[in-house]
């Protein structure tokens, strides 16, 4: 199976660089690439304070904070890398910010201010620092289950990598020295994404040490709530290429919702997926299984960002579970999550075996 590669190439119409960002190499290039691009609004700040992204209202703000690229220097606490369970033992921030219109958007109870898209100058900085982690780490380093990938680099918390790699290159730069640079024991970089334009990556000396996953849904999930981002179809393609150039690839397949009909629309998603990645050789294929879940700070910024939304966010109608510092999220009632647990490992046994489930949450 093979769709064209005709991706989104998002192109900022607004790029603001602070004043400590701007003498930095990695912001020289990223300027290039976006002047390449065809942008001219470029403004260079006086401060490190990013100022001019709000507007008239609310809509006024999305709108201008979604075109807009800043170019920053990565705050300290980005520098000392944290632990990302299920995902990786690290979470290490390449950008901040994401410039498509995902109805559900998991950053919008977490990332304050207008929702600009901020990337990181200090790049050489933020990779020189991953060797220090190398040997550490609980997620997958030293379990049973996954000691196997080494020590885990997650670059997609907080950002889609690949949406601003046109304009920026932190993410080739990132997979070039994951994959050349000696660590002195084995590691992986984990990338995640809802775009499909992997032309820039295919030859690029990863050595096998980057895993990127395509983040896909069933077409009425897709299609209705995941605005500005690629067809599933172009995902799966561009995963398919990756894979067929040596990476080792995933399926994040999120956020998983009952929708009227879900088994037979998420049938056919994985129909299409073990299509796109029949016959390739050596294939390292993992699965991430996500439900939806909200919280009261994410549902009502996404009420703002998306006033006419058909998304379910009734708390009447989920559980109300408790995270990390007694955070409140709500997430299906445990009859209805463990149904579709039970049908998504039957499924992908039978429709993708080659696929290893790394978790169900």
């Amino acid at each position: 199976m093979s769709t064209p590669l005709r991706t989104r190439l998002w192109v900022p119409k607004h790029v603001v660089v602070t004043r400590s960002a701007a003498e930095l190499p990695h912001t020289a290039g990223i300027l290039a690439r976006c002047e390449a691009a065809g942008v001219d609004d470029v403004e260079f700040l006086r401060s490190d304070r990013l100022t001019g992204l709000r507007g008239a209202d609310e809509r006024a703000t999305y709108a201008r904070a979604k075109s807009t690229l800043a170019v920053v220097v990565s705050p300290p606490s980005a520098r000392k890398l944290q632990p990302i369970p299920p995902s990786a033992d690290w979470r290490v921030d390449l950008a901040r910010g994401c410039p498509a219109h995902c109805q559900y958007c998991y950053l919008a109870g977490s990332l304050g201010g207008p929702p600009v898209t901020r990337v990181y100058a200090d790049l050489d900085t933020i990779l020189a620092g991953m060797h220090a982690y190398v040997g550490s780490g609980a997620v997958t380093s030293g379990t049973e289950a996954r000691g196997h990938e080494g020590t885990t680099f997650e670059a997609s918390c907080y950002t889609d990598p690949l949406v601003i790699e046109h304009v920026t290159g932190s993410l080739a730069a990132a997979i070039t020295h994951v994959g050349t640079h000696d660590f002195g024991g084995p590691v992986q970089l984990r990338a995640t994404t809802k775009f499909g334009a992997v032309e820039p990556l295919l030859d690029l000396p990863h050595h096998g040490r980057t895993r990127i996953r395509a983040s896909v849904n069933a077409d009425a999930v897709a299609g209705r709530f995941e605005g500005g981002t690629d067809p599933v179809a172009v995902r799966l393609a561009g995963l398919g290429a990756l894979a067929r150039t040596g990476y080792p690839v995933g399926l994040t397949i999120a956020p998983i919702m009952p929708v009227d009909g879900w088994r037979g629309r998420y049938t056919a998603l994985l129909a299409d997926a073990a299509a796109e990645l029949d016959g390739v050789p050596g294939l390292d294929l993992t699965v991430e299984c996500i439900t939806h879940r909200f919280t009261p700070g994410s549902k009502e910024v996404l009420e703002g960002w998306y006033p006419r939304t058909k998304l379910e966010m009734d708390p009447e109608r989920r559980s109300r579970k408790h995270g990390r510092f007694g955070a409140v999220k709500y997430v299906y009632p445990a009859a209805e999550m463990a149904e579709m647990r039970t049908w998504f490992t039957a499924a992908l046994a039978d429709l993708l075996p080659a696929g290893r489930l790394l978790y169900w949450t």
